[in-house]
């Protein structure tokens, strides 16, 4: 039962990488087109604590970034975590040769001083994600971007389906067991309570 349990979690780690918030894969050289140039780098910026507005981008790293990461291994992801809580969180996006057009109507004004510089042939557009949650941080990375979500195949879905029974059957068993225990410590309760009065009843 142990080793299935640690194939379950391998498994569910792995899933987690491939399918979710995030699975998509961004327009590259051979796929891109004028209105959705191809990508070439991320960077994020946020601040260490989730407090003062970067909850969602702290989230956005940690559920969105290595999905992104796993579908598209060509395109550098830098992350810089500042003490600044009060500063900004902002995601940086790097286009080959030109910006997409929606990247440049839904561009914020905001900089980042910690983003890398663009080289010669590559064209930022930085997304205030500051106040905003992760989902819909990546809703406006798809828009400005073209990434194709990935859909999970049909036994990708079984397995997540096959998880999340086996999740519930876990929380069902764990409060058997908090009952059962909690049980076991009420009758010892209960037997100490008696041998007190046992124990009152022969000093008299």
């Amino acid at each position: 039962m142990v080793n299935l349990f640690k194939r379950m979690r391998k498994l569910q780690t792995i899933l987690n990488i491939r399918v979710g918030t995030g699975a998509a894969i961004f327009p590259s050289a051979p796929s891109a087109t004028k209105d959705f140039p191809a990508i070439t780098r991320l960077h994020l910026t946020y601040a260490r604590k989730i407090y003062h507005g970067h909850q969602g981008a702290r989230h956005f790293w940690r559920n969105c970034l290595p999905r992104l990461k796993y579908h598209n291994p060509a395109v550098q992801v830098t992350v810089k975590q500042t003490d600044d809580q009060e500063g900004p969180a902002a995601l940086t996006i790097y286009f080959a040769e030109q910006a997409s057009k929606a990247a440049g109507l839904n561009a914020a004004t905001i900089t980042d001083k910690h983003a890398p510089a663009p080289t010669d042939t590559e064209k930022t557009t930085t997304v205030d994600v500051k106040n905003i949650d992760y989902k819909e941080i990546w809703n406006k990375v798809m828009m400005m971007t073209g990434a194709q979500e990935v859909t999970p195949t049909t036994e990708e879905e079984a397995q997540l389906k096959k998880l999340e029974q086996m999740k519930q059957r876990a929380e069902q068993d764990r409060a058997r067991v908090q009952g059962i225990r909690q049980a076991k410590k009420d009758q010892e309760r209960m037997l100490q309570e008696a041998r007190g009065e046992v124990e009152k009843l022969k000093e008299l």
